[in-house]
C-alpha cells in the first residue's frame, strides 16, 4: 500500500496543455507495480478501475478503488497513482468549469451500471469528438450528469499531519498485520492513551480502532486480487478470525470478498 519503494520506471503522464474537448478519455492496461510521480493538472480527473485496485496518494491520505469503483481527483491537487497488481484503468479528464460539483477533496465513488456503460461508450469516441448538440456531445452531457451524482464510499485512509503520529501510521501501513495497541503507541509518543485518542480523532476524523480496521481491510484488497484465499487475506491483514474479517469487509465495502472479486 505504500507509495514508496517503487522498483520500476514511472508511467508517462500525458503532455496536455489543455483538453481538446470538455471531456477527454484515457484507457490504460497497467502492469503490477505501475506508478506515476507526484503531479497535478488543471482539470478534474476520474480514474476508474475495470479490474485491479487503484491507489491514489495525496497529502491528505490514500484513496483506493477496487474493481467498478473510481477516484475523483480535484483540479490542482498533487497526487500519485499506483497499482500493486495488474489493472485496467479508464481515466476521464474533465474541464473544471464542466464539473462545479467536483469539490476540493479526493473522493472514492461507486460506478453505477449506467455510468459504466456511458464511460465504455465514450472511450470509443475520438479525442476531438463532434460538438454542437451532436449525439456525442449529448452523451457527454449525460455522462457528466451521472458523474456528478455517483454515490461516495469510504475507501479512503486519512493521514495525520502530526509528524510523530504520521510516522506511526506509516509503520502500520507498511505492516498492517502488526498488533500495536493504543497503549504502546501512547508510550512511544510519551503521552496518555486519552490524549492520543483525542489527537488521532482530531487528525484523521476516525478513532484509532476504526482507522486501523480500515487500513487492514484496504490492505487486503491487493491480497485478494492476486487470487489468494479469504483466509490468507484475513491473516495477512491482521485478522485471526476469517468470519470476523468477512463481516468487517462487508460492513465497509457492502459486499463480501468473494462477491467483490468474482
Amino acid at each position: 500500500m505504500s507509495p514508496n519503494g517503487h522498483n520500476q520506471l514511472p508511467r508517462q503522464i500525458p503532455v496536455l496543455e489543455a483538453l481538446p474537448r470538455p471531456l477527454f478519455a484515457r484507457a490504460e492496461s497497467l502492469s503490477a507495480g505501475s506508478w506515476t510521480p507526484r503531479h497535478q493538472h488543471d482539470w478534474v480527473q476520474f480514474s476508474y478501475a475495470i479490474s485491479g485496485v487503484l491507489g491514489v496518494h495525496t497529502d491528505e491520505g490514500s484513496f483506493f478503488a477496487p474493481p467498478q469503483w473510481g477516484v475523483l481527483i480535484p483540479a490542482g491537487l498533487e497526487h500519485e497513482v499506483v497499482t500493486s497488481m495488474r489493472a485496467e484503468m479508464r481515466s476521464l479528464y474533465v474541464r473544471r468549469q464542466e464539473c462545479p460539483w467536483a469539490g476540493p477533496r479526493c473522493r472514492v465513488l461507486e460506478v453505477t451500471p449506467l455510468a459504466r456503460e456511458l464511460i465504455k461508450r465514450f472511450c470509443q469516441f475520438p479525442a476531438q469528438y463532434p460538438t454542437g448538440q451532436s449525439p456525442e456531445d449529448r452523451l457527454v452531457q449525460v455522462l457528466l450528469d451521472q458523474l456528478g451524482s455517483l454515490p461516495e464510499v469510504g475507501f479512503s485512509l486519512p493521514l495525520p499531519r502530526h509528524v510523530r503520529l504520521l510516522e506511526l501510521c506509516n509503520e502500520l501501513i507498511e505492516h498492517p498485520e502488526l498488533h500495536v495497541t493504543l497503549q504502546a503507541w501512547a508510550q512511544r509518543l510519551g503521552t496518555s492513551e486519552k490524549t492520543l485518542m483525542r489527537l488521532f480523532q482530531r487528525e484523521t476524523g476516525l478513532s484509532f480502532r476504526g482507522w486501523r480496521q480500515r487500513l487492514r481491510l484496504l490492505s487486503s484488497l491487493n491480497v485478494l486480487e492476486t487470487g489468494n484465499s479469504v483466509t490468507e487475506a484475513a491473516l495477512a491483514s491482521g485478522y485471526d478470525s476469517t468470519s470476523a474479517f468477512i463481516a468487517a469487509f462487508k460492513a465497509l465495502f457492502g459486499i463480501t470478498p468473494g462477491e467483490l472479486f468474482k
